[in-house]
């Protein structure tokens, strides 16, 4: 919980800052770019994120390795992010930062839960349907759960959509009761 805290402090700290420099997508684009070297590297990953190495040598290698490649105000986020010890709530960050960028941008986050993966094609429509039925623009990240028995569970910003095949025998049951 106290990560989440952290992250969300943070990412709405980066994010006000990039929008008030106008370098919203630039930072964004930095950010993403960090996290697949994170995700790349993670020797990389550690060595910033070790307590036993001095807070001055890991933003000298930081200055040395990214000098011209990222913003400069990424940059002394990246210090700041050092000095307090809280490269290891990186990834929270940036999701944070997703989130908010999305809903300034128009977009509701949600989960759609199937028994077995959707191919791109299937996110995609029902993406656009859930959209079209909550009048915003719609991203949903695909989950797993076989005891669904078939069909499909949306969570959006607090809304459940249930058409599963397991929802709709227990509507049965409960009425032959």
């Amino acid at each position: 919980m106290a990560e989440l805290a952290v992250a969300m402090t943070y990412g709405e700290a980066l994010f006000g800052a990039a929008k008030d420099l106008d370098k919203v997508d630039e930072i964004s684009g930095n950010l993403k770019d960090l996290a697949a070297i994170f995700e790349s590297e993670p020797d990389f990953y550690t060595f910033l994120s070790s307590p036993s190495i001095p807070a001055k040598d890991k933003k000298q290698v930081i200055k040395e390795v990214f000098a011209g490649k990222l913003c400069d105000e990424f940059n002394n986020f990246l210090c700041i992010l050092i000095d307090k010890g809280r490269i290891g709530a990186y990834a929270q960050i940036v999701k944070v930062y997703d989130e908010i960028l999305s809903r300034e941008e128009g977009y509701s986050y949600g989960r759609i839960v199937s028994v077995q993966p959707l191919n791109p094609a299937q996110l995609e429509k029902f993406e656009s349907e859930t959209a079209k039925l909550l009048n915003t623009k719609v991203h949903l990240k695909n989950e797993t759960d076989p005891s669904l028995i078939g069909g499909v569970v949306i969570y959006v910003e607090g809304k459940i959509i249930d058409a599963s095949v397991r929802n709709r025998l227990q509507t049965l049951a409960g009425s032959l009761m």
